[in-house]
Parts: C-alpha cells; structure tokens; sequence
C-alpha cells in the first residue's frame, strides 16, 4: 500500500516537470522531433522535385561530371580549343550557319573578282564576321534556353528565341545591303562594258 506522503511527492515532482502549457518535457522533446522530421521529410521532397524539373539526364542529355567546369583555362591554347570546338559545333549542326559561311566566301570571291578598294574588302569581312558571331550567338542562347526549360513551353523561352533568330536575320539583311552597294556598280559597269563591246 502507498503511502500518503510518497504519493504527494511523486505528484509534486509530475507538477514540477509539467510546462506552463500543460505538456510535460518529454511530450515537447518528442513532438520537436516530430516537428523537425517533418520538415526534413517535406525538403526532402521539395528537393527531388527540383532536380527532377532541372535535371537535364530526365530529357536524355547524360550528366557528366567535370572537376574544372568552373575554373579559367590553364592556357591560351586551351582556351583556343574551347572556341574552336564551339565553331565547329555551329558549323555541324546548324544549317544556317553554314550558309552563312558559303555566302561569305562569295563574297570574297567576288571581291577579288571584281577588284574592289581594301576598304571595301575591310567592310565585306566586318559584315560577314557579324553575321556568323550573331549566329553562333543565337546557337548558344537557344542551347542555354532548351537546357533550362527542357522540353516543356514558356512564352518567355519564346520569345527569347524569335528574338535572337530576329538579330540573326536583321544582320543578314544588312549584310547584303551592303553587299548591294559595293558589288552592284561594278558588276553593272562590267556588264554595261560587255553589252557596248558585243554590239560594237
């Protein structure tokens, strides 16, 4: 039988253990870690439905790990065959880049044809060299565009797309203006000359 005193301590002692808000410290430890679980249990989640939306091996492009991806080059040459590399990509895959680039030895076929001023020459390189930079631009910013959002639809990965193919076509424009206006007075000279001589 228990007595009277000791059953008085044992409830002074439960009093004393008992938080202002009636919870004893060990139904707050254990709904802390309750708590805390939860919320593991929830970024957990969280994270793999990111890396889900981000991961580009979902879409069928294998993840490589790469220990220098975020340092500089260690030397010139390196840094040489990184741009060469992106060259010859824009060259490969890209249809458009590559008539670009035939369009641009015409040109400086016609140059030397027709004998024009180094001026001249100066200009037709200049312009070519911008079509073809704005070119690979376009490439890299549509490639940086498709790896962000996947295979899914953004009006604004549109749009950033219709506007870089849009500063593409708007150097291509220029471009044969001022192909237009060095190569046309020769060649309408050359062509006047021989139409005089045949009648002659």
């Amino acid at each position: 039988m228990v007595s009277r005193d000791s059953q008085f301590s044992r409830d002074r002692k439960a009093l004393r253990d008992t938080r202002p808000d009636g919870s004893s410290p060990e139904n707050k430890l254990e709904s802390k870690l309750a708590h805390e679980s939860k919320l593991a249990d929830h970024s957990d989640q969280k994270s793999d439905r990111h890396q889900i939306a981000l991961n580009p091996a979902e879409e069928g492009v294998p993840l490589v790990e790469r220990s220098h991806s975020w340092q500089v080059a260690p030397n010139l040459f390196t840094s040489f065959r990184y741009a060469w590399a992106g060259i010859s990509y824009a060259f490969t895959t890209q249809r458009n880049f590559r008539v670009h680039t035939g369009l641009g030895i015409v040109a400086i076929v016609l140059c030397w044809a027709l004998q024009v001023s180094t001026v001249e020459i100066a200009v037709i390189c200049l312009t070519i060299g911008a079509v073809l930079v704005m070119e690979i631009l376009n490439t890299a910013l549509e490639s940086l565009v498709d790896l962000t959002v996947g295979q899914t639809y953004h009006d604004l990965a549109k749009v950033a797309k219709d506007c870089a193919a849009g500063a593409v076509l708007m150097a291509a424009i220029v471009a044969l203006l001022i192909a237009a206006l060095i190569f046309v007075p020769p060649l309408w000279d050359g062509l006047r000359d021989n139409l005089h001589n045949y009648i002659v």
